[in-house]
């Protein structure tokens, strides 16, 4: 242990005792215990971050008590369930996880909805269930629920706190962790920190940025980007204040002044001073608590944001990596089950630098996500097979969340020094990626919606479900069986690539039924100006109910689905995340190996609606064989000839 960690331990340690041990003697060993063992790590975190500040120490000893104080608040059963996570920290790296993502009002209606959707989510396959937003938030404009008034609260028309921890208990008992988002950059102007600094309390003005006049903002804005130019430009929001100049006499003269706070995303949305240790604070109980009521796993929201400097982008700043990193020592005290997933749709170099066991186990990855689509329109492989080849490594014991589709919508991350290397211009590429996918493209079988759209520059990101991109929408005005088919073989293509690359695959529920886009959110105001909301549609219970038809699109694409998830958590070659990008000698088909102690897997996968060859020779030396069984059909393929792939196909072979 660092010298001055060790001295500083030895100072503390005294003090904790006394005030925790007699709470529960045996739950203070099991906590002091991991404190020792963790104590370096997050003393060298804490000290760059807040040791220049005065009252270092004494905010160093808030930060620990606060630990003790949760982790002694802890249920048994999570107590429990640590030590097991501890005994075994790979096991979100099974090739049985298997994640689904949904909104819950829009998927059932309120937390109890989503209690009877249980049987539902184990056919599936699921053991990873993520609820988006759903933290009391205020009403009209909140972002989608990314405007949080109070982490302690569930918003009421979804239901309450208790709800959650009943409802993470008994997923948990049936083997789904339960993943909801932190939003820890921002919180809302509803907030009571918010509401407090409005009414001129000066602690929790330092909660947030506030600045008494333009000169701040203006010199940060030299360097700062818009995120929502056309819409909501600057990343600061006029606000008036309470002003309590002083008293006078028996009177309190109080003061209305305008102040500038810091709002990256919305006005109503201010962003946190994570300068401020009280802030550290705060927010570590906040996480705690909700650890304690179940939660396994964290999305936390826009990390990219949360550490500002003057003269920077204020983004990605090393200090950001530091603070995810102290809240992450913090849990692995207080709360070990705990996980962080990192949201980061950044340059992929950028989202590659916040995953380390020792800051988000777990990343969503966007530059997988955008190449599928990348590939689909171009039929081409060379992007996403040259970005997988040099990206798709990360940390040990760390893990993707591969995905297709997701709440938000598709921004084109991919790095444009690596399409240069593959001979494409990356701005006309994301132009054409633009047209093609809002079906301006002549010949497109997509049917999305541009998001911040700017005429000018002709930059947009794109809107729509899974179903709708891939061909579905389209086919079924035109009546065209073809166009059908193609349609859902696309679907299950690249769903097929996210549950056996490596990582843990995430289905945004809805697409395993093929659900369309919806144009009905343009009726309510407060969607009808963002585009996202429709692919954020209410379930169909009919649409649900034919999925166990197989004649059906619906039963054609859940059954597909389904089989590829049974094969993906019957094979322990899909465990974990190492994966060899191979040369298929095609230019339209992907191809990647899966091994382990377990076996090995080839895959090859056509990214054209017309038949491929990949040389018998190819398939021979990267399955080792010249026998082979595919898992997808459970047909023998033998090397008498070349694998033939018909339009959208794709092989998981293993050696017979």
């Amino acid at each position: 242990m660092d010298r001055r960690a060790r001295i500083s331990l030895d100072r503390l340690l005294p003090r904790l005792r006394a005030e925790f041990t007699a709470a529960d003697p045996a739950a203070w060993r099991v906590f002091e215990t991991r404190l020792v063992a963790n104590f370096d790590h997050l003393f060298g975190l804490l000290l760059p971050l807040y040791g220049g500040q005065y009252d270092f120490f004494y905010w160093l000893e808030q930060i620990l008590a606060t630990a003790a104080r949760m982790w002694l608040a802890r249920p048994a059963d999570l107590r429990a369930l640590d030590a097991v996570r501890e005994a075994d920290p790979g096991w979100f790296q099974s090739q049985r996880m298997l994640g689904g993502v949904c909104y819950v009002d829009l998927f059932a209606g309120n937390l109890a909805g989503v209690r009877v959707r249980l049987p539902y989510f184990k056919q599936l396959g699921l053991t990873y269930l993520h609820l988006m937003p759903l933290f009391a938030c205020p009403q009209g404009e909140n972002d989608g629920g990314y405007a949080v008034s109070s982490y302690r609260e569930v918003n009421p028309a979804l239901g309450t706190m208790a709800e959650l921890r009943d409802l993470a208990q008994e997923l948990r008992e049936n083997g789904i962790s339960l993943v909801v988002d932190f939003i820890f950059n921002h919180t809302a102007d509803q907030h009571e920190w918010a509401r407090r600094a409005l009414a001129g309390d000066p602690e929790y003005q330092d909660f947030y940025y506030i600045f008494p006049d333009r000169t701040m903002p203006d010199a940060y804005e030299k360097t700062l980007r818009e995120i929502f130019p056309e819409s909501r430009p600057g990343s600061f929001t006029k606000r008036p204040f309470m002003h309590v100049p002083g008293t006078f006499g028996s009177a309190r003269h109080v003061n209305a002044v305008d102040r500038w706070v810091w709002t990256t995303f919305h006005s109503y949305q201010w962003d946190l001073n994570y300068s401020n240790p009280a802030v550290f604070r705060a927010m570590l109980e906040e996480m705690l608590f909700l650890a304690n009521q179940g939660v396994e796993v964290l999305r936390l929201d826009a990390v990219a944001f949360i550490w500002k400097r003057l003269g920077t982008t204020c983004e990605n700043l090393p200090e950001a990596h530091l603070l995810i990193q102290a809240f992450n020592a913090a849990a692995r005290i207080a709360a070990p089950t705990l996980l962080f997933k990192s949201e980061a749709i950044v340059h992929p170099d950028e989202v590659a630098k916040y995953i380390s066991r020792d800051e988000c186990q777990l990343s969503y990855n966007p530059l997988l996500m955008a190449l599928l689509w990348e590939t689909l329109a171009t039929r081409e492989v060379k992007l996403l097979q040259h970005s997988m080849r040099e990206r798709f490594a990360i940390s040990p014991g760390c893990t993707w969340v591969n995905y297709v589709r997701c709440h938000d919508d598709i921004g084109w991350t991919f790095d444009d020094a690596d399409a240069a290397q593959m001979g494409i211009n990356g701005f006309g590429h994301r132009q054409f990626l633009n047209a093609f996918y809002t079906g301006r493209f002549e010949g497109s079988f997509a049917r999305g919606l541009p998001f911040q759209e700017n005429p000018k520059t002709g930059d947009c990101r794109i809107s729509g479900t899974c179903a709708s991109l891939a061909g579905l929408e389209e086919a079924i005005q035109a009546q065209d069986a073809d166009e059908l088919d193609l349609a859902i073989r696309r679907v299950l293509l690249i769903h097929s690539v996210i549950l056996s690359v490596g990582g843990i695959p995430l289905i945004y529920l809805g697409d395993e039924v093929g659900t369309p886009n919806d144009y009905g959110y343009r009726a309510d105001p407060a969607k009808a100006d963002d585009s996202r909301w429709v692919h954020r549609p209410f379930t169909d219970a009919t649409r649900q109910a034919r999925r166990l038809d197989a004649s059906t699109i619906e039963g054609r694409i859940y059954g597909g689905l389904q089989w590829l998830i049974g094969l993906r958590q019957a094979n322990a070659a899909f465990a974990g995340g190492e994966m060899l990008v191979v040369d298929a000698g095609n230019p339209h088909v992907l191809g990647y190996v899966r091994h382990g102690a377990s076996g090995r897997v080839v895959i090859f996968a056509n990214f054209t609606e017309r038949e491929q060859r990949v040389s018998a020779n190819t398939v021979r030396l990267h399955g080792l064989s010249y026998a082979f069984t595919d898992l997808v059909t459970g047909q023998s393929v033998g090397l008498g000839s070349d694998l033939i792939l018909e339009p959208y196909r794709f092989v998981w072979l293993v050696a017979a």
